[in-house]
């Protein structure tokens, strides 16, 4: 069980401290988005970045969104409109568009 609680730390000090491997976390999290699942598959992703990078009372703060509805639209099964998206990916300092940016850089990579 050691290994297991190693990893996920590691995991989320890279999302706090790494902004490439934060994007590519999101980025391959967004690839999913059109599967069984994905939706939640995405906004898992997004709430382990905002609680790796200050957590939601951090987001709340910067925003002026409340923290409990926060919660609730970054749960697995949650909705969140596109302007919260778009505020919080802005509040922990990975924009939507450098997620897009970041995945059309790794397909320009692959295709050469």
């Amino acid at each position: 069980m050691k290994s297991v609680s190693n990893h996920e730390a590691s995991v989320l000090e890279m999302l706090r401290t790494d902004e490439n491997f934060a994007l590519e976390y999101l980025v391959a999290a967004l690839e999913e988005i059109d599967e069984e699942g994905g939706e939640s598959v995405f906004l898992t992703a997004v709430r382990r970045v905002v609680e790796a990078r200050g957590g939601f009372a951090a987001v709340s703060n910067a925003t002026g969104l409340n923290r409990g509805n926060l919660y609730r639209q970054f749960s697995a099964d949650g909705n969140p409109g596109l302007s919260t998206l778009l505020k919080v990916l802005s509040a922990v300092g990975l924009g939507l568009s450098k997620v897009v940016a970041h995945s059309q850089d790794d397909q320009e990579h692959t295709a050469a």
